[in-house]
């Protein structure tokens, strides 16, 4: 999962700001560029199986540095692979601190794009490929800036951990296990490079930055109705494909309650002071009284926070029927829920029974995603963020947000690690393809992102 600047841009709104000059960074821009080329020529799609290969290469590209290969462990599991470096303090002053990012990527048809995919290429200032945004850009840079400390001789005072997944973009099994790793090691907090971020104007001027400190939950339910079928010539009074449209329909149809947590009325209420539109108006007025009617109408007619003001659930695929002149025996339908922090799974499951009006709907669930409070807002990891952004030469102050979509920090959270979303990538909404076709990244944005690794790096490690 990867910021998308165009809901940022609706959340997340802060004064306008001059265009960013180009920043010197600590990182050899030209070696980070090569890692993050190199890095999208593995096909770390989990049903692939380059992922271990592509943490393996990120392995022996910092032995290569001068860290110690016993200081890395990657383990197969779960048709992938995750690996988890230490950079050890030599008199740790501090509980240790991890980073965390994600190898693999989605899947991508080469036929579909104008450039192979899985081959990294340059062109008219970007990179391109699949996974370049999400997760390989900040990654890279991460990777690159751990580098370039060491070349220059930086100590930490506390020990750093790496944590890379391999099936963020799936199934969760080495999120979880890592977090897992995490607990036991007494990790403090984590930055997550597959979060937060910045978003910048048509005209490439930087107006936001997401702090990101509380995700939803995440839950796909499948609906199912049977019945006896038949031959299409008699149908009878019930239609397991007209009975579960309908159900659809009323789904689609719901309307959630509204919720509201610390970090979502921060950020509301930040978002809504720098407009001067209606938009921003019912920001304003959400964000001092969640029950206004006006206000939530306005938030939900808009999709870039619809999300940020409660539960949504969604039909997303509907299958039925097994020949075109029997009456269907079988129609199933696929619901996503993206659930407020804080509301269980089984109360959703149990308000989507209600609506659905139809005692035959029987219910499935896929994998057990949990439920997570926000990460509390600590004040040096805050300050730390505020001083990396400073650097872009922008007046952009760091506002506290949540996520729609998941990434690992859920994993992280549950088990009482707090997590934070730090990326360093500032981009357009119209050059953002995560997960879309031409993925890319600017190469413009290479710098800057290595001067943001660099300033966490030293001012919470340092």
């Amino acid at each position: 999962m990867k910021i998308i600047p165009a809901l940022i841009a609706a959340v997340l709104i802060a004064a306008p700001a001059a265009a960013a000059p180009p920043q010197s960074a600590l990182g050899d821009a030209a070696e980070a560029r090569a890692l993050l080329m190199d890095s999208v020529g593995f096909a770390s799609v989990q049903e692939r199986g380059q992922t271990p290969a592509l943490a393996r290469f990120y392995r022996d590209w910092l032995v290569a540095r001068g860290f110690a290969a016993s200081d890395f462990a990657i383990d197969e599991m779960a048709g992938t692979a995750m690996l988890h470096f230490t950079w050890k303090a030599a008199r740790p002053k501090a509980a240790p601190m991890a980073l965390t990012g994600h190898l693999d990527v989605v899947e991508a048809k080469a036929a579909d794009w104008v450039r192979d995919p899985f081959k990294a290429s340059a062109a008219d200032g970007y990179i391109f490929g699949r996974g370049v945004m999400d997760n390989k850009f900040d990654v890279a840079m991460m990777l690159a800036t751990l580098a370039q400390l060491k070349a220059n001789g930086f100590q930490p005072r506390r020990d750093i951990h790496l944590f890379l997944s391999g099936d963020e973009e799936t199934d969760g099994v080495t999120s979880a296990a890592q977090a897992k790793q995490a607990k036991a090691l007494g990790i403090e907090f984590m930055l997550n490079s597959d979060g937060g971020g910045g978003a910048l104007d048509a005209a490439g001027k930087a107006f936001a930055y997401k702090l990101q400190a509380s995700e939803k939950s995440y839950a796909d339910f499948t609906l199912t109705i049977t019945d006896p079928g038949g031959h299409s010539s008699t149908p009878g009074p019930s239609n397991a494909i007209a009975r579960l449209g309908l159900v659809a329909a009323r789904i689609a149809g719901h309307r959630w309650p509204a919720q509201v947590d610390e970090i979502t009325r921060a950020s509301l209420a930040a978002a809504g002071a720098a407009r001067n539109d209606a938009l921003g108006a019912a920001m304003r007025r959400f964000a001092e009284d969640p029950t206004d009617p006006a206000a939530i109408a306005t938030l939900r007619a808009n999709p870039g926070t619809i999300g940020q003001i409660g539960t949504t659930c969604v039909p997303t695929m509907i299958t039925g029927g097994h020949a075109p002149n029997a009456l269907p025996q079988r129609a199933t339908l696929t619901v996503n829920c993206r659930i407020f922090p804080g509301t269980a799974i089984a109360a959703v499951q149990a308000e989507l029974a209600r609506i659905a009006e139809d005692p035959g709907v029987s219910f499935g669930t896929g994998i057990d995603w949990p439920v997570t409070p926000p990460s509390p807002l600590r004040s040096d990891v805050v300050d730390a963020v505020a001083a990396a952004v400073k650097t872009r030469g922008t007046t952009v102050q760091p506002t506290p947000g949540m996520d729609a979509g998941a990434t690992d920090s859920v994993f992280w959270r549950a088990l009482g690690i707090p997590s934070y979303g730090v990326s360093g990538l500032f981009i357009r909404a119209e050059d953002a393809f995560a997960h879309g076709l031409n993925e890319r990244v600017p190469e413009a944005a290479i710098a800057p992102a290595l001067k943001h690794w660099e300033v966490l790096l030293r001012r919470l490690a340092g």
